[in-house]
């Protein structure tokens, strides 16, 4: 079984303006609303990819019917934890003719004491030995950013392998709960490791440095630029295993969503069993395959399926091909 849990979702809705400028009035010419938040956009995709979720969200006010209705068409059972405060609502503009992606978020609103622990309650009465576990997104302002990593903490105690996807300092405690997986891009880790991270062997080394920290595998993508996999050996450190899969040349439509669809198929191949090198290469497709919808609708299966022909993996040692970095 694999549970999602999304502690800030929202209504993404997504307006398509061309030649946006500030300070100017714009125009809008297409519309639509997706329900979002990066756990719901996990279980979205593991839906499109033929797998089971249930999906854990903290829902409020009018914007949270709203969205709990919208989600009732997918197969995923949602679990809802109500809340007394408003769901946010998000905005994305895609301007077709800048080919520029703009996120405007709502911080969210945070929840009491009392909603954190009926989610645990609920999540400790779901999980069980080898379920997955998806930890990813933002948090409403002001929570504390010890909840993954308690989160974390009871995931392993219930035997189930834990997935983080978050940043700043949701990011930096929950790797100290040593998640079995970590998907941070490029950025976030620059920003984790206070570094920059320019070379394929700075990547490998951060990677690494992850993995000394107890996490079982390590994900780092790197938009156009494809993904690398670090994963600890079995035996011993000289063991490590690093993987470089190439990026995939496809129309990008908007980024709203690749992240979530690479850690939605990593968890959906884990939970069919299958190794770490067809995983991430599944992880890879999805991710591609995301960039080519609007909105945050998941990327379809069929799409992904054709692209995972198509992802290239290569080990550490092993040159790029030419005319990429």
């Amino acid at each position: 079984m694999i549970c999602t849990v999304t502690l800030n979702p929202a209504i993404d809705k997504t307006v398509v303006i061309p030649s946006f400028t500030v300070d100017a009035v714009n125009r809008i010419v297409h519309v639509r609303k997706d329900p979002g938040g990066k756990g719901i956009n996990v279980s979205k995709v593991i839906e499109s990819l033929g797998g089971d979720s249930v999906a854990y969200a903290v829902l409020g006010g009018i914007t949270g019917a709203e969205l709990e209705q919208m989600l009732s068409g997918f197969r995923f059972r949602l679990e809802s934890i109500r809340t007394g405060q408003a769901t946010r609502t998000n905005m994305k503009v895609v301007d077709p003719v800048l080919r520029t992606n703009t996120d405007i978020n709502e911080p969210g609103v945070p929840f009491g004491s009392e909603t954190a622990a009926e989610l645990k309650r609920r999540l400790e009465a779901q999980l069980g030995e080898g379920d997955i576990l998806v930890l990813s997104g933002s948090v409403p302002a002001g929570t504390d950013t010890n909840i993954y990593q308690d989160l974390t903490l009871m995931g392993k105690e219930c035997g189930a392998r834990v997935l983080l996807d978050a940043d700043g300092g949701l990011f930096a405690r929950g790797i100290e709960a040593a998640p079995f997986l970590v998907k941070p891009n490029r950025y976030e880790l620059e920003q984790y490791l206070e570094r920059k991270l320019e070379t394929r062997e700075e990547l490998c080394e951060a990677g690494k440095e992850l993995l000394e920290k107890g996490v079982s595998v390590v994900v780092i993508s790197l938009g156009s630029g494809g993904a690398l996999l670090c994963r600890r050996g079995e035996n011993d450190r000289s063991g490590d295993i690093f993987l470089w899969a190439e990026g995939l040349p496809v129309p990008v439509a908007s980024t709203v969503g690749a992240g979530d669809s690479m850690i939605a198929a990593f968890a959906y191949s884990l939970d069919k069993g299958m190794d770490y090198a067809d995983a991430f290469r599944l992880a890879v497709a999805a991710g591609s395959a995301a960039v080519t919808c609007s909105g945050s609708q998941a990327p379809d299966a069929e799409l992904v399926w054709k692209l995972y022909d198509q992802v290239k993996l290569r080990g550490k040692g092993e040159e790029e091909p030419k005319g990429r970095r």
